[in-house]
């Protein structure tokens, strides 16, 4: 049984998919995965430095770099996601056939931008108030209004996510409701027979 977890940016996601580990479900972190392949000794370096040169620095991709190289740029974008998401998809193959069998948690923020909720037997979706997401994001360091909303507008709505969604878990509560919730989508789908 694969439960896939999105939501979009600043709802509490990695929160919540933390929580689930902590519940004893294997997690699959997407972007986790990216990341290690872009770092010192992972394989999209290369593919990575000659496709967008600059990017790479000191053996490792460098994300500001990479992120300044395609930002608003839709053609650059689909360059990029041509090169990571065949290696993260091999990834994710690893992952589950070490968990044959067992109820998983696949962490993707673009699980529905990328096709992936077909790959899954299960949605949750973690959102939160859109006033409390956007406190949330304009938080973090270097983020402007301008950031937030082309990130936004690369991503499914949040509303639409939410109608999508076998189960939904809000973040703009206490932690310990929010594991209540967790707790209650992992007794649900253990209770129920695969799509």
């Amino acid at each position: 049984m694969i439960i896939g977890l999105t939501g979009s940016i600043g709802m509490g996601k990695s929160a919540v998919a933390a929580m689930f580990a902590e519940e004893g479900v294997p997690v699959f972190d997407a972007d986790a995965a990216v990341h290690q392949l872009q770092s010192v000794g992972g394989r999209l370096v290369a593919p990575i430095g000659a496709a967008f040169p600059g990017t790479v620095q000191d053996g490792a991709v460098d994300r500001t770099r990479l992120g300044a190289a395609v930002f608003g740029d839709d053609d650059a974008i689909r360059r990029l996601e041509a090169i990571v998401h065949p290696a993260v998809g091999e990834e994710r193959q690893a992952f589950l056939d070490s968990h044959a069998g067992a109820l998983v948690v696949f962490d993707v923020p673009l699980l529905f931008e990328t096709g992936g909720d077909a790959r899954v037997d299960c949605i949750v979706v973690v959102t939160a108030a859109a006033e409390v997401q956007r406190a949330r994001v304009l938080a973090r360091p270097g983020m402007t209004v301008e950031r937030f909303a082309a990130i936004l507008a690369r991503q499914t709505p949040d509303s639409e996510k939410r109608a999508r969604a076998d189960h939904v878990i809000r973040t703009d509560t206490s932690f310990d409701e929010t594991r209540a919730q967790v707790r209650a989508v992992i007794a649900c789908v253990t209770g129920r027979e695969r799509r």
